[in-house]
């Protein structure tokens, strides 16, 4: 697209030789009206550019190299495990941020002697909540179908030999995904603030420090301290809340543009 100013053209007199509907005359008015300010017309050619560079999936598949009809693969079921990973992944998004209106992430009690809040907090949801028990259970069975569904995707890929050239960058990217995924497992397992959780994260603060050299700071960084805490718990939240949310979704899209690009691997 260039920047330089276009050649006036006689648009009144181009729309008086049609014999165009009122309702055509007032749009293609307006359009020019517009283009003439903001160029729009040059940016609708630009992505209609794109999308066609952007079908041009390459290299061609098995089925399209070798023009073969029956595409038998494409029904088997390990090849919709990656679809299947990313709708339980925005189920799980769409349940957690639900919850989200009424979990609070603090470890102090209400009164001597009672449960934390954040564990008050996940009764009340269980118990009292309309729907609530439905609600946490569904977040709860939706992030386990995509835990096992996103390992299952990865040895599918690995078996069928779909990580190999030209598709290296993609089984990196997969890589990156799948321990994203567990982090997000890890970070949601501690929020209840329960038993499980407390010595989960007591697990995590000693594999942390056994760490060589960087220990005591990964220690730090992720669970704020040697021993558990306020901290933690906070830290916990807004990595499974605010961080890892959109660093995933930004990861899955760049990982689907390049399936879209590349085309399926289907096994040879």
């Amino acid at each position: 697209m260039s920047l330089e100013k276009k050649d006036e053209y006689d648009h009144k007199n181009w729309l008086e030789s049609k014999d165009l509907t009122p309702v055509e005359a007032t749009f293609l008015t307006a359009l020019i009206w517009v283009d003439k300010r903001l160029r729009i017309v040059d940016y609708l050619e630009l992505l209609e550019s794109l999308y066609y560079r952007s079908n041009l999936q390459m290299p061609k598949s098995h089925t399209e190299q070798y023009d073969l009809d029956n595409k038998f693969w494409y029904w088997y079921a390990l090849y919709t495990l990656g679809f299947f990973s990313t709708l339980a992944y925005v189920v799980a998004a769409i349940s957690g941020a639900l919850l989200g209106f009424y979990y609070v992430p603090a470890v102090g009690s209400a009164g001597p002697g009672e449960a934390s809040i954040a564990y008050s907090q996940i009764a009340f949801i269980m118990r009292d909540l309309q729907f609530g028990f439905m609600l946490r259970s569904i977040h709860r069975w939706s992030a386990q179908v995509m835990t096992a569904a996103v390992f299952l995707h990865m040895l599918r890929v690995y078996f069928t030999g779909a990580y190999k050239e030209p598709r290296e960058l993609n089984w990196l990217l997969g890589i990156v995904l799948i321990s994203l995924t567990m982090v997000f497992g890890y970070s949601g397992y501690l929020l209840p603030w329960d038993q499980l959780a407390f010595w989960a994260g007591q697990i995590g603060v000693e594999m942390s420090l056994s760490i060589p050299l960087i220990g005591e700071w990964v220690a730090q960084l992720l669970f704020g301290g040697f021993s558990l805490s306020q901290a933690t718990l906070q830290r916990m939240y807004i990595l499974h809340v605010f961080l890892l949310p959109f660093v995933v979704t930004t990861l899955i899209a760049i990982h689907i543009g390049i399936v879209w690009v590349q085309g399926i691997a289907e096994p040879h």
